[in-house]
This record gives structure tokens, sequence and C-alpha cells, in this order.
């Protein structure tokens, strides 16, 4: 455990400096332009100060600052977000990660789901205490984000409608489809409710499975949007899917070409 070290003026200017310059985190590339020195020279500073407990390593090559009320460099992350942005790009904060954002649900998650179009090999990395979940994506599906201020730092986290979207798309991005069924009627209580927009995105994003279970939860819990459940049908795709593919699934219901489960196979009245 490093116990924080006093720091000469010189290096009490550096780090400051270097702390304006980065916001949020530091790597060693943007210490060497910060301080003007070599990667290796920048990589070698990085190091001493962890070691006095001015900085804490988040993993090779990335440090954050620790608070000036910390007594350890041993710290949690100040703001998992902008790790994630910094460990992951181009990504976006999705799911539940971004439902919570938006007030979609009330469910409280203990890990971060960031989206990218990387490929990390850790898809579930726990860092100084705080869990992710990695989901890749192709490039092609890095839209319907909007920029948030997280401290001096701007964040991308998937809209409201790219939200429900992604959970229509992976229930499992919403903790399955019971929560991706609450949040999308939080969102369709919501003044951030887009149909046209949501149709628009599923159009973009080019999944079948999206429309099945979209139209199949408007009918079952929102019967009164009657272009878009219409839109869902002109949009089937053939094939069946699962309503939720971590669950088994005993019944197909051949009008959305789903497979339900035996407890989402009843009448709405008795659900």
């Amino acid at each position: 455990m490093s116990t924080v070290a006093g720091l000469g003026k010189d290096s009490r200017a550096k780090l400051g400096k270097l702390l304006r310059d980065s916001k949020g985190s530091v790597s060693v590339q943007q210490a060497a332009a910060s301080l003007g020195v070599s990667a290796k020279d920048a990589a070698k500073t990085l190091a001493r100060w962890t070691k006095q407990g001015w900085l804490s390593r988040v993993r090779r090559g990335l440090y954050v600052p620790v608070p000036l009320e910390s007594s350890t460099g041993n710290v949690a992350l100040e703001d998992p977000w902008i790790i994630a942005d910094r460990l992951f790009p181009p990504c976006y904060i999705g799911g539940w990660s971004a439902a919570e954002h938006w007030d979609l649900t009330e469910q409280i998650f203990r890990s971060v789901l960031v989206m990218t179009t990387t490929k990390p090999r850790n898809r579930q990395p726990e860092i100084k205490g705080q869990k992710f979940v990695v989901r890749t994506i192709l490039p092609a599906s890095l839209f319907g984000t909007k920029p948030v201020w997280r401290g001096p730092v701007k964040v991308a986290v998937s809209d409201p409608t790219r939200t429900v979207l992604d959970m229509l798309d992976d229930p499992s991005l919403g903790g399955g489809i019971r929560p991706t069924a609450d949040v999308l009627q939080s969102y369709l209580k919501s003044k951030s409710k887009d149909m046209e927009l949501l149709v628009s995105y599923a159009k973009r994003l080019n999944s079948g499975a999206v429309f099945k279970r979209l139209g199949f939860l408007l009918e079952r819990y929102a019967t009164e949007e009657t272009a878009t459940i219409k839109a869902c049908r002109s949009c089937l795709t053939t094939g069946n899917v699962k309503l939720d593919p971590s669950l088994p699934a005993e019944r197909l219901l051949t009008a959305w070409r789903l497979w339900l489960p035996a407890t989402w196979a009843k009448d709405k009245s008795r659900d």
C-alpha cells in the first residue's frame, strides 16, 4: 500500500500541469506531451509519482490522480465512466448503465456496461474494485449517443432511444427481458419517447430480433402504439428467435416469430 509522500516545488509544478492537461486520467503519451519528455522518461516519472502516492495505476500506461484528502494511493475509481472511455475507445456507456443515467430504471447495477468497437480479451474486467462489462459492436452501429460531462471530461452515452433499442436487441444488456420490458414502459411514459426514432434506429441497426421483441411487448403493454406495431410487423424477418435467449422457451408465437418462456406464454391479464 502506497502512502502519500512529499513533492518538491518542481515536481509539484509538473504534476499540476499534467493533471490540468490530462483531465481525469493520465496516459504515458499524455505525460510525454505535457512534460516535454520522451515516453520512456514520462513512464518513469509516472511510476515514481505512483510510488509516492500521488497517482494510482489503473492498468499499464494509464493512471488516475489520487484525491488530496487520501492518505494512500490505493483508491477507488472516482468516475468509472471516464476510465471506460479511456480504456475502450471508440465506445459509449450503454445498457443498464445508460438506463440508470436517463432514469429509465430504478434498479441499481454494480457494473458499468460499455459498448465498444474494439475486441478486448477480458470482457468483464475489475479495476480497483469497479466491475465493467464490455460488449463489442460493429463500427456502423456506433450511433444514437449523446455526450455528457463527467467532471472535466465528455463521455458518450447511448441516448434514451438507443438505450431501449440495445436492450431489445440483446435483453441481457438490461439484465434480462423483464427489466428490459420495464425500461421500455418507462421510456413510453418519459419525455424522451420518440417512436419514429425508435423504428428508425432499429432499421439502421438492421436487427430483425428487435422488431419481433418490440412488436410483441407493445402489443402486450402499449396497444395504443398502433403505428409502431404496424411498422414492426412490416419489418418482420424470416426465422424465429427467443424472447430472451438466456431463458428456456416452450411456445412459439407465430405472429411475432418468437419463442416464449412459459411465464410469458400466458395471457397479458395473467402476466
